[in-house]
């Protein structure tokens, strides 16, 4: 995975309508759920702070802006000439870095169904293969024209909600087949598909997911992934920059915060539902990631939002 792409605003007529029709769509900060499945928008009128969040499995383009995306010790800087996948949802840190009341950043983002991406690569042997050993799941690549008018044409069902039903399915399976087929590819396919290491992996972060409360073992995730413990170390840090004892504890910090702002839990309720025995060593580890104590963060946040 590169380190940093030059992230210097270039021109971008092509992508004026995706522009207005964001702007019209998305008018506030923020992100909006759209009619077309699994298809978001974003906004930002500022530059930002580094923001941790967990990006799902998505493929993502900006129309505006440039945004910077921090995973473990790789930082990655893309803009609207560049789009990026996730293949598997993962803990981040995320900035806004050029976004302006006049020209805010304006972007868009598809989930990724694995299922989907596996029946397409069954009907499509020919793709390219992936390079031996597993990539890392987050990437960017320069934005192709293909791609670019698929995600555009997915996003102006907008305007005609009417035609979501039917051409929603086509554009997406048409916005997959580019995907998979271009350089970002096999990342999406090793996922996707059993028989490969990545694959593997994948199992076990489902299963993360599924069970954040429960003490984490190395044997009873190896067996998930039946793969050895050494290999699912190192295949498990490859795909995600972590290991997977950390990529427990960002998900469990990040469902606690959840927890205390949206469902309004006190730092003790929340710790004990994301599995933390000890309120002091949740409140230090809360301390370490979001730079602040669970309590006065989350005071600061609802001060910030004016509730």
């Amino acid at each position: 995975m590169p380190d940093r792409i030059d992230s210097s605003p270039p021109p971008a007529p092509r992508q004026s309508h995706l522009i207005d029709l964001i702007d019209r769509h998305c008018p506030n900060d923020g992100n909006v759920t759209t009619r077309v499945p699994g298809l978001l928008l974003f906004r930002g009128s500022c530059v930002s702070s580094p923001t941790c969040t967990i990006a799902l499995s998505a493929f993502g383009m900006m129309a505006q802006g440039a945004k910077r995306i921090t995973l473990g010790d790789a930082v990655l800087d893309y803009d609207a000439r560049h789009y990026m996948v996730s293949s598997v949802d993962l803990p981040m840190t995320a900035q806004i870095t050029r976004a302006s009341l006049s020209e805010p950043y304006l972007g868009l983002a598809v989930a990724l169904d694995p299922l989907k991406i596996a029946e397409i690569c069954n009907q499509l042997p020919a793709l390219p293969r992936g390079e031996s050993g597993v990539a890392c799941a987050l990437a960017v690549a320069p934005l192709e024209t293909r791609i670019a008018d698929a995600a555009c044409r997915l996003a102006q069902l907008l305007d005609t909600p009417d035609d979501i039903p039917v051409l929603a399915p086509l554009i997406e399976r048409e916005l997959l087949y580019h995907l998979l087929s271009g350089p970002l590819g096999p990342r999406l396919r090793d996922v996707a598909v059993s028989g490969n290491h990545s694959h593997q992996v994948a199992r076990t972060i489902g299963w993360l997911r599924q069970n954040l409360a429960q003490p984490i073992r190395i044997d009873d995730l190896a067996g998930i992934a039946n793969m050895s413990k050494s290999s699912l170390h190192h295949h498990f840090k490859a795909l995600t920059a972590m290991t997977p004892l950390q990529y427990q504890k960002q998900l469990r910090l990040q469902e606690a915060r959840r927890l205390m702002l949206i469902e309004r839990h006190d730092a003790a309720s929340a710790a004990h539902r994301v599995g933390y025995e000890s309120p002091s060593q949740f409140s230090r580890e809360y301390r370490r990631m979001f730079g602040t104590p669970p309590a006065r963060d989350i005071a600061v946040v609802r001060q910030a939002e004016g509730s």
